[in-house]
């Protein structure tokens, strides 16, 4: 079963350009995972303040294995700094 991963980001205002350049290399790396199936970042519209993450994974394992990557601990250790907040959402696909 498939869990869905959806992120809504408020990036600080002065830390857009340097927020994009990590979650966007982050991205990419997290494309190329064997159990990775989907990574979207999304950008309003209205507000370039305003980010959400869509992320497909096989299953809790493969998003498991996909934090204890190095691309992933240095996303965090280094972009979420630069953010108001974060709030993480979980789905499941239902049958």
């Amino acid at each position: 079963m498939s869990l869905v991963l959806q992120v809504n980001i408020r990036i600080k205002p002065e830390n857009v350009n340097a927020f994009m350049q990590k979650v966007l290399e982050n991205a990419r790396a997290a494309r190329s995972e064997p159990g990775c199936r989907q990574f979207e970042v999304l950008v309003s519209p209205e507000d370039k303040t305003s980010i959400m993450l869509f992320e497909v994974y096989d299953d809790q394992k493969a998003f498991d294995e996909h934090q204890a990557r190095p691309a992933f601990k240095k996303y965090v250790a280094e972009a979420v700094p630069l953010l108001a907040s974060r709030e993480r959402h979980f789905w499941n696909k239902a049958l």
